[in-house]
């Protein structure tokens, strides 16, 4: 079985994969200080309360976050004795091309994405992650990644209004019944929820202008399902595409292992 971890600035999802479908999934908060000890002790302690007993063999891990690749590596090693695949390092292969400015360094959930994309919707996509950043990434027809935008992130943009302006209340995002508010929070809820509707219709259709062809949005990210139902922007939602790419890559690096 193959555990794919996702680690994000805010968030990593631990998904355990058993060659056919995600049997479990869990989130917890990023935290660099985090011991293997620590991850092994978390993730069993749930696994036993849903029940499952899985002999995981591969991990693979995407990783926004340096600091935590070490005890991630550690982690794999001591409790399930493999070396994991560390998208973007020396060893992990892509099944895509990725076409930038030469030393550019894409982020590897960019790149998962990117895979994902491709293995389920085919080629011509806009990718939107809804993360702590909202990234845009491009793929071209034959499944490259192409390039992209970087916004700030929905839960970034609230926290920094909160922030810098102090009658601003800290407020949950969530989509308001009417686009004019009639209190503080209905206010700010319709700014971040319609702003961000906004942001990502003019992005979307100067990316398609630019490369002139009909492409497909998918939309990701844990707050995807939020703007599922803001309007009809979005081809498809798929909340756990980053995971559905690892699983890719893995297969992947495996195949050509065997191949050599």
């Amino acid at each position: 079985m193959l555990l794919a971890i996702d680690c994000g600035n805010t968030n990593t999802v631990f998904s355990i994969w058993d060659g056919t479908e995600f049997i479990a999934t869990w989130r917890t908060a990023t935290e660099h200080q985090r011991t293997a000890d620590q991850y092994y002790v978390w993730l069993t302690t749930l696994m036993k309360h849903r029940g499952i007993e899985a002999d995981i063999t591969d991990v693979i891990i995407s990783t926004t976050v340096p600091r935590v690749v070490f005890n991630l590596r550690v982690f794999a090693d001591r409790y399930f004795n493999t070396r994991p695949l560390v998208v973007g390092k020396p060893g992990c292969d892509l099944p895509v091309d990725v076409r930038v400015d030469p030393g550019t360094q894409v982020g590897p959930d960019r790149l998962v994405n990117t895979v994902a994309g491709f293995d389920k919707f085919g080629g011509d996509l806009i990718v939107v992650d809804f993360g702590t950043a909202t990234t845009f990434d491009v793929v071209d027809t034959d499944g490259a990644y192409i390039g992209g935008v970087i916004a700030p992130g929905v839960n970034l943009s609230l926290e920094a209004l909160h922030q810098a302006a102090a009658a601003l209340p800290h407020v949950d995002v969530s989509k308001p019944d009417r686009v004019i508010g009639t209190n503080t929070v209905a206010c700010m809820q319709s700014g971040v929820f319609w702003g961000y509707i906004g942001l990502v219709a003019g992005i979307t259709q100067r990316i398609k202008a630019e490369r002139d062809r009909p492409m497909k949005v998918i939309a990701t990210g844990g707050l995807a399902p939020l703007f599922q139902q803001g309007d009809t922007l979005f081809d498809a939602f798929d909340e756990f595409l980053t995971m559905h790419g690892l699983t890719v890559i893995h297969e992947y690096n495996k195949d050509k292992t065997l191949e050599q």
